[in-house]
């Protein structure tokens, strides 16, 4: 026999495509295990909405009503810290994405021997948890008579999440080519001018990752408002979610699913307005980049 002839044959083209199918399959199926475990949870709040008699059980409700939202519906328990979370999340994430925006720049379009020991910084300052640094920031909050303000709130919300926003948008500027800003500059363009008409158009998209990522962080931290507004009138939704279902020891599960919905809200509208513009902006600056 050759060493040709003692050659293993090679797989044919069917049972290659019958492995690549089930392999295909068998991916997809943990796919949906997955998504399953996730989805349960959410199943539960929106049952649980519509159930008077609502538990932590996964059923369908009994007597399907609208009791739960309308013991919801009202100020002090939903619209005001409703309000307060769109002001004080709004507020910081416009702050951080403005500052991001201006000092990105820079970071993306000069080079010093600073700039690698600043970006290691903001990494570094990207990983430190925010409860290492609280109880420093409200002695000095309480020095400065910045406790219970929304504004100061706002402020270091801002500065706690400018890090990662500036690490993300300096990647996106990053990917804008030299040559269009060095025409806006011959054209006689400022540097103010060359950012928000030239480079900010095309890393749109990357801007809606960076404001909703923000954002989405924003909404689900407790622990600094919580830390820094002490008025009941200023607690945002996040804080109000905590002491809704810990009232009286026990817990309305029916009427916190419900809140829960109200609070997600906000959150899905955001990724509604800016997520279906993120595939469309990254196509056409790649197509301006090629």
């Amino acid at each position: 026999m050759s060493a040709v002839d003692a050659r293993p044959a090679a797989p044919s083209r069917g049972a290659t495509v019958r492995g690549v199918r089930r392999a295909a399959i068998a991916s997809n199926a943990g796919l949906l295990l997955i998504a399953a475990f996730y989805c349960i949870p959410l199943l539960w709040v929106v049952l649980a909405s519509f159930d008077p008699n609502a538990s932590l059980t996964v059923a369908w409700p009994a007597e399907p009503s609208l009791a739960n939202y309308r013991e919801i519906m009202n100020v002090e328990t939903t619209f005001r810290p409703l309000w307060n979370s769109v002001v004080l999340c709004g507020g910081a994430t416009l702050l951080t994405v403005v500052c991001a925006a201006l000092g990105a720049y820079p970071l993306s379009r000069y080079r010093s021997r600073a700039s690698r020991p600043f970006l290691l910084t903001i990494i570094f300052a990207t990983g430190l948890p925010i409860t290492a640094i609280m109880i420093p920031v409200y002695a000095m909050f309480v020095q400065i008579n910045l406790i219970d303000s929304m504004p100061g709130a706002i402020l270091f919300l801002a500065t706690s999440s400018l890090p990662f926003a500036l690490f993300l948008t300096k990647n996106f500027f990053d990917g804008v080519p030299m040559d269009m800003e060095e025409s806006a500059w011959t054209e006689g363009a400022s540097m103010v001018r060359t950012l928000w008409s030239v480079v900010l158009p095309l890393v749109r998209p990357g801007m809606a990752v960076v404001t909703i990522f923000t954002f989405v962080g924003m909404w689900g931290n407790f622990f600094v408002p919580f830390m820094l507004l002490l008025s009941p009138e200023k607690l945002p939704a996040a804080v109000s979610l905590f002491t809704f279902s810990s009232q009286y020891g026990q817990v309305a599960y029916g009427q916190l699913a419900a809140f829960s919905i109200f609070y997600s809200a906000p959150v899905v509208l955001l990724y509604l307005l800016l997520g279906r513009r993120i595939g469309a902006g990254f196509t056409a600056a790649g197509g301006v980049k090629g």
